[in-house]
């Protein structure tokens, strides 16, 4: 399909104006989610809803003042009054990230597998390409990209393109693919918190047929200029805003035959649900601060008449008052208990609701030694909730490996298009866990019967990280003749008798 196909028109901005109109669901409040990711920029910071406290200054203390602080007269009781502006405490937790994160870590810690039963040498080599592209562009690391913008600001999208391997020699060809091809493979991430603006463009039975993109670059004279770019399956065309309005300055035809972008979005944003939650316990935090301030240091109430302190220094302090001279300590017993509490019910159904797993050093130095079935049992809610995500993932990976396969298959046309259309694959997230190795080993082990359930050279590689040695297969082929030697002896060899 191409773009006349979609809208007819001579009017370019009709044009990007429909293009923009059917993506069916709420564009991301971008504002909103850098402002939760960025705490400095949370309400408790704001001089308008948590603003500084003005205390008044006693007239001796005036001149002294006036040079450190802004001070402000008002009338107090028909006299003038001087105050001055004492900045209150304000403290910002970054718990939005650190929400985005885990999550990111729990659905793609480990790395996708992609699952696939080829039927003939053909179609082994496309999944034996694509790996190698999915290692190319880096995949793990693209797969957290994407994550993390989905996570934060509900949608991201990721564009796929070919370029030249020697753009001055169109007839240089690579074998980085295991396959000889003019063209290397690039994917470039898209989100919205990075100025993308995304507008997928969906027929009436919720088919992406267009993908449209809105973004602003400057060039080296600090000059920004406007574009839009908009895909179909045969057609890329990109738009740049003059003073006349948008113009087109790029139509290209492509033959993949299918739109080389994809796209993912989610409901809602990883910490939308816990935003108040948060502002109430930083604003909880800083009056607590504000009040440790006042009151951290001992203060004693007097009550009568003192008739002399002890010096500044002196060890063994005595007030000294007359007989009716009563003097103690101020404690605030049961209100730090009470906002004790309420602080750590906050965090607690801060990460209940989000479903993050409380793995910082203090949750988790009391627990010892656990078993695999435990450590499982921990995660239980972590990995629910990327069961919940892969309803978007797995589409979304899925689509991601059909582009792939498209662009193979004009890689190597004659010998590997078929194959590529045919080749079924079916990517599949492993949720992190933190495994009890012994207790796994163990469990394969006895699967087995007792025997062993991989061979020495393999025990030995796998663990060259701890004993340091570089060459697996030498050091079990010496393990083996040391214990060929230990096992045999030769009947010439003089014996010792006991008498």
């Amino acid at each position: 399909m191409k773009i006349k196909e979609i809208i007819d028109s001579e009017n370019q901005q009709v044009i990007i104006d429909e293009l923009k109109s059917r993506r069916y669901i709420d564009e991301p409040d971008v504002e909103a989610a850098e402002k939760a990711l960025d705490p400095m920029k949370h309400d408790v910071f704001d001089p308008v809803l948590r603003p500084d406290k003005m205390v008044r200054v006693p007239p001796e203390e005036v001149a002294a003042r006036s040079a450190t602080s802004v001070m402000v007269t008002k009338k107090v009781d028909g006299k003038d009054a001087v105050f001055r502006q004492e900045p209150v405490a304000r403290i910002g937790l970054d718990l939005p990230s650190l929400i985005v994160k885990r999550a990111v870590a729990m659905i793609f810690g480990n790395d996708v597998i992609v699952n696939a039963q080829p039927e003939d040498d053909a179609q082994k080599k496309v999944l034996d390409v694509m790996n190698k592209i999915r290692h190319s562009v880096k995949e793990s690391s693209l797969n957290r990209k994407i994550a993390r913008a989905m996570f934060s600001c509900k949608e991201a999208a990721e564009l796929w393109f070919a370029v030249p391997v020697d753009p001055k020699d169109p007839k240089k060809k690579t074998n980085k693919y295991g396959i000889e091809s003019p063209f290397k493979l690039r994917c470039v991430p898209l989100s919205p918190l990075n100025g993308d603006k995304l507008f997928p463009y969906f027929d009436q039975t919720g088919d992406m047929i267009a993908f449209g993109r809105e973004y602003s670059r400057q060039d080296e004279k600090k000059v920004t200029h406007t574009y839009f770019e908009a895909w179909t399956d045969e057609e890329h065309v990109v738009w740049e805003r003059m003073q006349t309005g948008f113009e087109v300055i790029l139509s290209a035809a492509h033959s993949i035959g299918k739109i080389p972008v994809v796209f993912g979005n989610e409901d809602q944003t990883e910490f939308e649900k816990v935003v108040v939650l948060i502002d109430r316990l930083e604003k909880l935090l800083s009056n607590f601060a504000d009040t440790n301030d006042y009151h951290a240091s001992p203060k004693i109430f007097v009550k009568g008449k003192i008739l002399g302190f002890g010096k500044k220094g002196e060890s063994g302090q005595i007030l000294q008052g007359d007989k009716d001279t009563d003097a103690h300590y101020l404690s605030w017993d049961n209100a730090p208990e009470s906002v004790k509490t309420e602080i750590e019910t906050l965090l607690r159904m801060i990460y209940t609701m989000t479903q993050t797993p409380d793995i910082s050093f203090d949750a988790v130095k009391g627990i010892g030694s656990i078993s695999g079935t435990a450590l499982k049992l921990l995660f239980t809610d972590a990995h629910l909730k990327v069961l919940d995500h892969r309803e978007v993932f797995d589409e979304y990976l899925e689509r991601r490996y059909n582009v792939i396969k498209a662009f193979i298959g004009q890689m190597d046309v004659n010998g590997l298009k078929a194959a590529a259309d045919s080749l079924i694959t079916e990517p599949e997230i492993r949720p992190f866990m933190i495994t009890d190795d012994a207790a796994e080993i163990d469990m394969w082990v006895n699967a087995s019967g007792g025997q062993a359930i991989v061979s020495q050279e393999t025990a030995i590689r796998r663990s060259s990280e701890l004993t340091g040695v570089t060459d697996p297969k030498a050091e079990a082929e010496t393990i083996n003749a040391e214990s060929k030697a230990k096992s045999t002896f030769n009947l010439a060899e003089p014996t010792d008798l006991l008498d």
